[in-house]
C-alpha cells in the first residue's frame, strides 16, 4: 500500500505596484511547475492586503494561495529556486500540510478584522468594565487582595497602626509610653 503523496501549501505575496501580465506569469509559472511534477489542487487570489510590517518599503501586497501535492522533492526545490530569483515577490512560503488539516478558507468571502488601532479606539469610548462583586466571607477573615492592588502597594510600605489613646497621651506630655498589652483585632482601623 502506497501512501498518497503529501499535500502542500504555496503562500506568494506579489508586489502589487507590478505590473498585472507580470504578476499573472509569476502565478502562471509556479502552476505550470506544479503541474509538470506534481498535481495541483486549487488557487486561491486572496487580493491586495495589508502587510504587519513593510516588506521593500510596501506595506500591501497580493497574496495568493497555490495547494498542490508534490510525490518528488525535486518539485519543491525547483519552485523554491524560481521564486527566490524572482523580483515582483515579496515574500512566498511552502508549507507541508498534516494529514486531515481542513481545507484553507475562502478569503474573498471573509470580512477583513478591524485593524488594532481601530479596536483601541473604540474601547476608549467604552465605560471601564464593572469589578467583580465581592465574595461573601465570613466576619473575622481577612479580605483577599486583588494582584493589580497588591501590586501597587509599594513593599514594607504597611499602614501604620494608631497608638492606642493612653500610650499617646503619655508620650505627647513626655512621659514614657509603654507597650499595651491588649490584643488588637483586624477589625480595627
Amino acid at each position: 500500500m502506497t501512501l498518497p503523496a503529501p499535500t502542500y501549501d504555496l503562500v506568494m505575496l506579489l508586489d502589487p505596484e507590478a505590473e498585472e501580465a507580470t504578476r499573472l506569469k509569476l502565478v502562471a509559472d509556479a502552476r505550470a511547475a506544479i503541474e509538470a511534477q506534481g498535481e495541483f489542487l486549487r488557487h486561491d487570489e486572496w487580493g491586495n492586503r495589508a502587510l504587519s510590517y513593510p516588506i521593500n518599503r510596501k506595506n500591501v501586497a497580493e497574496y495568493h494561495l497555490l495547494q498542490f501535492h508534490a510525490g518528488a522533492p525535486e518539485l519543491l526545490s525547483a519552485l523554491d529556486r524560481s521564486l527566490r530569483i524572482a523580483d515582483d515577490i515579496l515574500r512566498f512560503r511552502i508549507i507541508k500540510l498534516k494529514p486531515g488539516v481542513p481545507d484553507a478558507p475562502d478569503m474573498r468571502a471573509a470580512t477583513p478584522a478591524p485593524r488594532r488601532a481601530e479596536a483601541d479606539a473604540d474601547t476608549a469610548h467604552a465605560a471601564p468594565p464593572a469589578p467583580p462583586a465581592p465574595a461573601s466571607q465570613p466576619a473575622g477573615e481577612p479580605q483577599p487582595v486583588a494582584p493589580s492592588e497588591a501590586a501597587a502597594e509599594p513593599q514594607g510600605a504597611a499602614e501604620p497602626v494608631a497608638a492606642p489613646a493612653s500610650a499617646a497621651t503619655a508620650a505627647s506630655e513626655g512621659g514614657e509610653a509603654s507597650e499595651a498589652t491588649e490584643p488588637r483585632s483586624g477589625a480595627e482601623s
